[in-house]
């Protein structure tokens, strides 16, 4: 797989560059899964100043976002994978889809410790198992796209379609 200029590698033979979460949730996937990782520089680990310097483009990358939904005093979390080039209608389908009377992003320490993964690093694979992974249809149907690895100093890539078959994955059209 190639995107941008970085050097990807099997991801399995750099936990070193993955949280330990996103470390297991590779090696339970395996080998045919295809997922790739890449170091890059922790201070560019934010979209779009990752997406100039390593020459990705925006529609080849995605954000996961992880949303505190509440109903009748409980909170339940959420991953949201859209595309960068798109922002997920959280107050819409993502609320209605969760049937939460409220939804917002969740506060940083809380995703933070939450996940085990660094802020500007969450990814989709990794997370609580009981945590619904919402992903958009475009995320889903993409050939190679790049995500965070749960730390801020590499990326992965892999197959829409291995987001999309994560055990609390659910395909939705999320953006707006």
């Amino acid at each position: 797989m190639t995107i941008g200029t970085l050097d990807w590698r099997e991801a399995a033979g750099r936990p070193d560059l993955l949280a330990e979460p996103v470390a297991r949730a590779v090696e339970d996937l395996g080998a045919a899964a295809g997922v790739r990782v890449a170091e890059i520089d922790p201070a560019l680990a934010d979209t779009a100043a990752f997406c100039e310097r390593y020459g990705v483009r925006p529609d080849e990358s995605a954000n996961c976002v992880i949303v505190a939904a509440k109903r009748a005093g409980e909170i339940r979390y959420a991953a949201c994978v859209v595309l960068a080039t798109a922002r997920a209608d959280v107050n819409g389908a993502v609320r209605r889809h969760l049937g939460a009377r409220k939804i917002s992003f969740a506060p940083q320490d809380d995703a933070v410790t939450l996940t085990g993964m660094e802020y500007g690093g969450i990814t989709p694979l990794g997370l609580p198992e009981e945590w619904p992974v919402l992903v958009d249809e475009a995320v889903a149907a993409h050939p190679g796209v790049v995500v965070g690895s749960g730390v801020r100093r590499s990326k992965l890539a892999l197959a829409g379609a291995v987001l999309a078959g994560l055990g609390s994955a659910e395909v939705l059209p999320l953006a707006n």
